[in-house]
């Protein structure tokens, strides 16, 4: 189709918090905003949108629904009423909200560490419990579910699990039988699940994303299930994502508990999403395969040019994660790479329990920028071991 993902955009003096966050010597490689551009059939729509010149309040149209429900029984098989899609202006947002209608003060909320900050922040919030359940590496540094240690962590108040899956910052595709594992044991402790699958678009082969609600009847109607278009066609700025709640009565307590607080999506996050998800699919697949690529570029690299950095390759999102621990770069490898390298990355610390010695790195970016920060990181690391100063 030709796509272009190569060109490199000057994204500085856009208001873009990214590019806006260090000084101008800084390659910034962190938060998961891409530096690929957004398909065309998106740009035309918004713009189509804005020279109309109007914009009143907006409202959920058939087609909406139908391109909704549409793709997810093409995607996954799922079956889901127009009713039970609920439209937000973000996927944290839909996590907290669910947390505010299903919890009462003291009551557990289970994660999976390393885990993604704003999960681990939340239930301190409405003055719950954090019930965390560490992943593991295996020999080869891939994340697997210890079910001792997950069932360890479940206890008489534990009553939501947030899942994340693909799972940040690790890069996980939980498959089916780990789904039902997981799922079991929720229904079995009568939990609560709020599913964040904002990266489920973002698939490398041969892996499978399956929604967790989707195991069986029983768990889909205890199951609120988080999707947005903003990390696979780089519109995170426009506030728009959905909760799929086929539960009515689950729905109903979701949907009052935005108590006028959390709006649903704006006109031009709309417009943007129904693009993204009714014509954007032959995009979609040429950018897979380019940040495949990219992440085998990355694996390919670190095993070759970063000492005693590990990088075991991306089931899915677009972010590595980057075992730092044996580099010989102290026990702060954001710090390093920032300073010696000036590469900003994702520091390890903000993602937890088990997280120490590590950083995310970003590769959604034309392969020159990928290329770009790999050599920094690579070249502090020669000139760091070469003068002892590691």
């Amino acid at each position: 189709m030709g796509f272009d993902f190569d060109t490199v955009y000057d994204r500085t003096g856009t208001e873009n918090s990214k590019w806006a966050h260090y000084p101008p010597d800084v390659l910034p490689m962190f938060v998961a905003d891409m530096d690929l551009r957004s398909p065309d059939a998106i740009i035309n729509a918004l713009r189509t949108r804005v020279e109309h010149g109007f914009f009143g309040y907006g409202r959920e149209e058939p087609e909406w629904f139908e391109v909704i429900t549409g793709r997810l029984e093409r995607r996954y098989g799922w079956k889901v009423a127009p009713e039970a899609i609920v439209g937000l202006p973000g996927v944290i947002a839909g996590f907290n909200v669910g947390l505010r209608a299903f919890s009462t003060p003291g009551d557990g909320v289970l994660y999976q560490v390393p885990g993604y900050g704003p999960i681990r922040t939340a239930p301190p919030r409405f003055d719950l419990e954090q019930h965390e359940a560490p992943l593991v590496q295996d020999a080869n540094g891939r994340y697997e579910i210890d079910w001792e240690l997950f069932e360890g962590a479940i206890t008489e108040r534990t009553k939501t699990f947030i899942l994340c899956n693909p799972h940040n910052p690790v890069g996980r595709v939980f498959t089916r039988d780990e789904l039902q594992g997981m799922a079991d044991r929720c229904l079995k402790n009568d939990m609560l699940i709020m599913s964040d699958e904002i990266h489920c678009d973002l698939l490398h082969a041969p892996n499978v994303h399956t929604p967790i609600a989707t195991l069986s009847p029983e768990i889909e109607a205890r199951t609120i299930t988080l999707m947005a278009p903003s990390k696979t066609f780089n519109l995170p700025g426009l506030k728009a994502s959905i909760a799929i709640i086929p539960d009515p009565e689950l729905r109903a307590k979701f949907i009052e508990a935005r108590m006028g607080l959390v709006p649903t999506i704006n006109i031009l996050g709309y417009t943007a999403a129904l693009a993204a998800y009714r014509d954007c699919d032959d995009w979609l697949e040429e950018m897979l395969k380019y940040i495949t690529g990219n992440r085998d570029y990355i694996t390919e690299f670190v095993a070759r040019e970063m000492p005693g950095v590990k990088c075991y390759p991306s089931e899915g999102t677009y972010l590595a994660w980057l075992d730092c621990r044996e580099a010989g770069i102290g026990n702060d490898p954001f710090k390093f790479f920032l300073d010696q390298a000036k590469v900003g990355l994702s520091s390890g610390e903000s993602f937890g329990t088990g997280a120490d010695g590590f950083v995310r790195l970003n590769f959604a970016c034309p392969r020159a920028l990928l290329e770009d920060g790999l050599t920094r990181m690579a070249t502090a690391l020669r000139a760091a071991h070469s003068t002892g100063s590691c």
